[in-house]
């Protein structure tokens, strides 16, 4: 069973209908104890980092999730829950974020005047590593993004895939058996359909 964590930062039905359409077994976790159950888990999240991080640890779901990723299990972070997943968000000031991914989320740089933030709609990712979440995406990479903020990892080795608007983004990363996506899968049609059909298929 999927787990998508249900603590009021992210669009948790959008996510539970794509794995629908894929035939995989997804629930809502609404309570921190029910989330052992899961034997892989997502976490979207939607809005600014603060509040979502705050509300994760509000709710009890904190110190569930870090047992999670300690047990060796698959976690996926989605859009803001991935740059959760970072040492610390910088959007209205610092907060700390899960660290699982050392790095810091830092508001995308203008590099033109020109330049669009937040940066909305379709980019292709270009393929860092090898990681079994983006198996398979030969030809059409296309993923649908919004975000203002991006998530600069410390180790280069800790980034899957990267995207372009105005600079170099981080468009995915690995590291054990945590993953992060920027993009919105349950958005992104084939190819984030296939993202994530990867992760439910993933070893626990």
């Amino acid at each position: 069973m999927i787990g998508v964590v249900s603590c009021g930062i992210g669009n948790v039905q959008s996510v539970l209908n794509a794995f629908a359409r894929l035939g995989h077994d997804a629930r809502a976790i609404e309570t921190p104890e029910a989330l052992g159950d899961a034997e892989r888990v997502v976490l979207p999240g939607v809005g600014a980092f603060p509040s979502c991080m705050n509300r994760l640890n509000e709710s009890g779901f904190r110190a569930a999730v870090d047992r999670f990723v300690k047990s060796g299990r698959p976690f996926l972070g989605v859009c803001v829950g991935m740059q959760m997943l970072a040492d610390i968000g910088t959007e209205f000031g610092e907060t700390s974020g899960l660290g699982y991914i050392p790095g810091r989320v830092e508001v995308i740089p203008k590099t033109s005047p020109d330049l669009r933030i937040p940066h909305m709609g379709w980019n292709d990712l270009s393929i860092a590593k090898p990681t079994p979440l983006l198996a398979g995406l030969d030809g059409d990479t296309a993923c649908y993004f919004v975000h203002s903020f991006s998530l600069v990892c410390k180790n280069e080795s800790d980034v899957a895939a990267w995207t372009e608007h105005g600079s170099r983004l981080v468009a995915a990363v690995a590291r054990g058996n945590v993953f992060g996506l920027q993009a919105h899968p349950e958005k992104s049609q084939n190819v984030g359909l296939k993202i994530l059909d990867n992760f439910a298929k993933l070893p626990c």
